[in-house]
Parts: C-alpha cells; sequence; structure tokens
C-alpha cells in the first residue's frame, strides 16, 4: 500500500481509568512499533507514559464510577474536558482516539468533527446493555467504531455506524510468567495454604466503598480458617496510603502488591473482585471469583432501571452464563462474601468453576486485537499498514 502522507502525525488519545488506560497503551505500543514518528498526547496514566504518550491530564483524577459520584465531580472533569476541547481547536491533531469511558469521551468527540480531526472509538460503550439511544450520537460524531466483541458489530452496521472487529486484547494480555505456587513464592508466601483475593477496583471511590467490606469478609475467613493468606492488588490509579489508612487496625495477613495484577490473580485460589474488565482478566486466568458492586443508593437505582441485561459482570454477560457470583450493593456483605469465597476454596467447587471459565476465552476471538486495532489507526491516519 502507498503511503499517503509522509509528514510526521499526531495523535490525541483519550483513557480515563485504568483498563481503559492499559488497552490505550497497547495501541500505542503496536502502532509506534510499526509507526515511531508517530506522536501522542492525552489522558492516561503509567502504562501511557511508558509507551511514549505526553499525558497532560493523569486518569487517576478521572476515574470516578457511579451517576451520583460524577456529578460531585463535575467541575473538575468539565474542567478537563474544555482543556482537550480546547487543545483540539488549537492543535487539531491528526486524529482522535477514544478508549471507553464514554460519558467523558462522547462529550469530546463531537468537538472534533467540525474540525475535520477524524475520530476512532476503541472498546465500544456498552450501549447493548444500557442507554441504547447512545448509539444515535456515536453514529453522529464517531468516524469509526473498533469493538473488541463480535456481537457488537450486527449492533453497530444496523445503526450505520462504520465498525471493525478486532478481538479482544486481553487474549494477549492475560499471562503471567508463574505458576500458582510460583507466584505466591514471589510474593514470599507459602504455597502450601490458600490464598484468597481482594480486589477492590481501580477507582478511588470504589475503593472506600468496597475495601471495607471486603476486609471485613476477610477477617470473617481468617477466624474460620486462620491458614488463609490475602493479596491485594493496588492499581497504579490508587495510591498505597489510602489502602494504608483502611488496613490499618486490622491484624490480616494481607499482601498489598503494586503493578503485577496478572502474577496475583495467578497466586489466588479464588477472589473476591470489584465488577469491571477485571472480571473478565480473572475468568481468563481461570481463577474462581464472585464480583461485588456498590455504588450511591440513587445510582444503584438509576442503573437498575437503564441495565436491560440479566447480568452486570462482564465475564458473565461473555460466557453467557453466570459463572461469578454477582453479589450487588446491600447484598454485598461480609457474610455472603466470606461464605462464597470459603465455598469456592472446597476442592470439589474449586475445580468445576474453573472448567466454566474456559467457556469466557473461547468467546474472546483470536490474539492480536491491539495489533488489528492499531492498524485501524494507521488507516485512518494514511499511513502504511
Amino acid at each position: 500500500m502507498a503511503v499517503i502522507n509522509k509528514a510526521p502525525k499526531r495523535v490525541l488519545i483519550v483513557a480515563g481509568e485504568a483498563s481503559g488506560e492499559a488497552r490505550a497503551a497497547r495501541l500505542v505500543e503496536e502502532l509506534r512499533a510499526r509507526h515511531p514518528e508517530v506522536s501522542f498526547k492525552g489522558i492516561g496514566g503509567e502504562r501511557m507514559r511508558a509507551a511514549g504518550v505526553d499525558t497532560l491530564v493523569d486518569c487517576r483524577e478521572m476515574a470516578v464510577l457511579g451517576l451520583i459520584e460524577v456529578l460531585r465531580h463535575y467541575r473538575r472533569i468539565k474542567g478537563v474536558l474544555e482543556r482537550m476541547r480546547t487543545l483540539l481547536r488549537e492543535e487539531r491533531p491528526d486524529l482522535l482516539i477514544l478508549v471507553d469511558y464514554s460519558g467523558f469521551n462522547l462529550r469530546l468527540a463531537p468537538t472534533a468533527k467540525p474540525l475535520g480531526i477524524p475520530v476512532m472509538y476503541y472498546i465500544s460503550p456498552q450501549v447493548w446493555a444500557w442507554r441504547k439511544k447512545r448509539i444515535d450520537k456515536i453514529r453522529e460524531v464517531v468516524d469509526r467504531m473498533v469493538v473488541v466483541f463480535p456481537f457488537e458489530v450486527e449492533l453497530y452496521e444496523q445503526a450505520g455506524v462504520p465498525v471493525h472487529y478486532v478481538g479482544h486484547p486481553l487474549i494477549d494480555e492475560v499471562h503471567s510468567a508463574f505458576d500458582r505456587d510460583g507466584a505466591l513464592g514471589a510474593f514470599d508466601l507459602d504455597p502450601a495454604r490458600p490464598a484468597v483475593g481482594l480486589f477492590p477496583g481501580s477507582r478511588r471511590n470504589e475503593l472506600q466503598r468496597l475495601l471495607p467490606t471486603l476486609l471485613d469478609a476477610a477477617e470473617r475467613i481468617h477466624a474460620a480458617r486462620p491458614e488463609v493468606q490475602f493479596l491485594l492488588p493496588q492499581a497504579s490509579t490508587l495510591d498505597r496510603a489510602e489502602i494504608d489508612t483502611l488496613l490499618a487496625g486490622r491484624s490480616l495477613p494481607v499482601t498489598v502488591v503494586q503493578n503485577r495484577f496478572y502474577d496475583v490473580t495467578r497466586a489466588c485460589d479464588a477472589i473476591a473482585t470489584a465488577s469491571g474488565t477485571a472480571t473478565l482478566e480473572v475468568a481468563l486466568m481461570g481463577v474462581p471469583l464472585l464480583v461485588v458492586y456498590k455504588i450511591s443508593g440513587l445510582s444503584f437505582r438509576i442503573m437498575r432501571r437503564l441495565i436491560k441485561l440479566k447480568h452486570i459482570a462482564m465475564c458473565n454477560i461473555v460466557a453467557g452464563e453466570e459463572v461469578a457470583l454477582e453479589l450487588l450493593q446491600d447484598e454485598a456483605t461480609p457474610e455472603r462474601i466470606s461464605a462464597e469465597l470459603l465455598r469456592l476454596l472446597e476442592p470439589r467447587v474449586h475445580a468445576e468453576t474453573v472448567e466454566r471459565l474456559a467457556r469466557v476465552r473461547e468467546t474472546l476471538g483470536e490474539p492480536g486485537g491491539a495489533a488489528r486495532a492499531a492498524a485501524v489507526a494507521a488507516g485512518m491516519l494514511g499511513l502504511e499498514t
């Protein structure tokens, strides 16, 4: 294919929370491996900076879960939105790449359209789950929707949105160099003892809402089975001091590990995790899990009216069945969480659950999703692919 324009290209890329930031970083790595002259700036975190993105705003400032919670941080988020709009007008990048984070990104995209800046949206808003009418706005402001689930293609084609299916990038990303015993040994833990993961999410308000409940559940498990060890992965979007504050005063054997999510997952025999991409990651690694979800009461009531699906956990949606118990809002009690984790540690239940989790991987396509997404971006930039 001939190169249309050899001038260095500039990309504005926006990822507002940890899972999207990880996907964005992989896309940038793949694109820069082929076209190192392309420059990137935008909203992201440590992984995007390591990939070569000039992050003007750290995504830790943007990671908020829940409708009411977003309203509480509206002024700060609106200020960042205006800053990105100004950048689009003044710098006119060659491409705007939006990654997930639909509440913010679908407000930024309309600024690019009249400026002639093409818009690529990577990892679709969950219009198939809630607020389906957003697809009308997407058709108006997005030039190419790059999706990671095969069932999303028909939805966008029927709505007249240019769509490209690339497969889920987690297929390539989810791995650890360790087996279970090796991972536990790497964290100075005992492979002969069971290990439970406490995964409170990557957003600060998730941490505040979920971790105390998870720790209460862990104390119940520790009382019933003192040999159990606990691991807690710290997302790059969280500060260790906040975690330590919530751990203070507890006599639990909790090992906090930063930036080694997959190694921590590999070390665990069972995991309680916040809802989100982590449910897919844990399921792909074949570790039995349960999903906990807590937001403000008003946000939850609104969400329940909007979401039409039977499940909210991505691993269950992808599998088409409940491969992980979902404990939502008032159901997410220390008693129920601890009981389910202890059940998942039982050898028979553990083995049966691992077998069911294998079905999740079967639905997510072939390896190479990030590379295919990068190829779409290169094409939109007029670069050789």
